[in-house]
């Protein structure tokens, strides 16, 4: 058994498809260092410049037209790839779309600058994707053709302290082989009234014509056999449903009872805080754009958790020959 006597004092991290930095939202508990982030949309990159410091230099507007070996050396790679792909809300296509594709990207990094861990984010429906197999492919390549050894698991926000209902696969990645277990649920009780705002403007109370149109489909939906509809949550509630970057459209999928009068959509911030981001975040743009880019983040909490056991594995673990390995896991 060998020990790399792997203490660090700063790790640094690239931040890929990184939206309004969530990963980077969770690294902040820690010494870390970003060197390099890449985010295609114009709107989520100006939140995250209002929100996290990073040179111009180093952030990469699209991740294919940049030369691996032009990506700053790091330790961690983080990346919630884009999921519609892969999602059962879209026409889940996988490796058929352009979207799935860009899985391929994170292995020319990986492949190229061979960081010693990884963490990806995704919808839990990648697991079942094409009967499987659309796992088994991305597998094969991390395991089998990059060497690194994998942990997956899926996780729900609403047992990291947030009141919303969304399960995500995580996938995390070490170039040697290291002691790592996913977190724990963290058990604490919260419910929907812990991030309502008290004073919420008239605007996101929904229209009398809307508010019908969510009716008439839910009883439609309802007639055909299936729960499909909007949702209605109270301040008692212990979680919404799964906010989605759609949410701007109708805010269906989350509404807010109101006494005596219609439901409301959630504020940006209340989006915010349903994923787990503090209230000094910077919303520097429109409503419409704060519901996609809240819609398309991580949880916070949760990555936090994967985070903190990822760096306690390259801080403080032994890293084991593959016969030791075996050994102890075998015990």
């Amino acid at each position: 058994m060998q020990n790399n006597n792997l203490k660090k004092t700063n790790f640094k991290f690239i931040d890929l498809f990184a939206g309004i930095g969530g990963f980077h939202q969770a690294l902040k508990a820690f010494n870390t260092e970003c060197v390099f982030a890449s985010e295609i949309d114009k709107y989520a990159r100006q939140t995250y410049s209002a929100n996290h410091h990073i040179t111009d230099n180093f952030f990469n507007e699209d991740i294919r037209l940049i030369s691996p070996n032009e990506i700053p050396n790091h330790d961690i790679l983080c990346g919630g790839f884009p999921c519609q792909a892969f999602s059962i809300a879209g026409n889940q296509k996988g490796f058929d779309d352009v979207r799935g594709t860009l899985f391929f990207d994170i292995v020319k990094i990986l492949q190229a600058k061979k960081p010693q861990a990884f963490l990806l984010e995704n919808v839990k429906n990648l697991l079942s994707h094409d009967k499987g197999q659309t796992f088994k492919v991305m597998l094969e390549i991390l395991e089998n053709q990059l060497g690194y050894h994998i942990h997956y698991q899926v996780l729900n926000a609403k047992d990291f302290g947030l009141p919303q209902n969304r399960a995500r696969i995580y996938i995390v990645g070490f170039k040697d082989y290291r002691l790592f277990n996913f977190p724990n649920p963290l058990n604490i009780k919260v419910k929907l009234g812990d991030i309502l705002e008290k004073n919420v403007q008239e605007k996101y109370t929904i229209s009398d014509k809307l508010w019908l149109g969510h009716q008439l489909r839910k009883e439609k939906h309802k007639i055909n056999g299936n729960g499909f509809g909007y949702s209605i949550f109270n301040e008692n509630s212990s979680y919404t449903s799964t906010i989605s970057a759609r949410y701007y459209k109708d805010g269906s999928e989350i509404l807010i009872q109101q006494e005596n009068k219609n439901p409301r959509k959630i504020t940006p911030r209340e989006a915010a805080r349903l994923q787990g981001f503090c209230d000094d975040f910077i919303i520097p743009v429109s409503d419409v754009q704060a519901y996609k880019q809240f819609g398309n983040s991580i949880a916070v909490p949760v990555v936090k958790n994967i985070l903190q056991n990822i760096i306690n594995s390259l801080d403080n673990n032994y890293s084991f020959e593959y016969s030791d390995y075996k050994n102890l896991i075998n015990y």
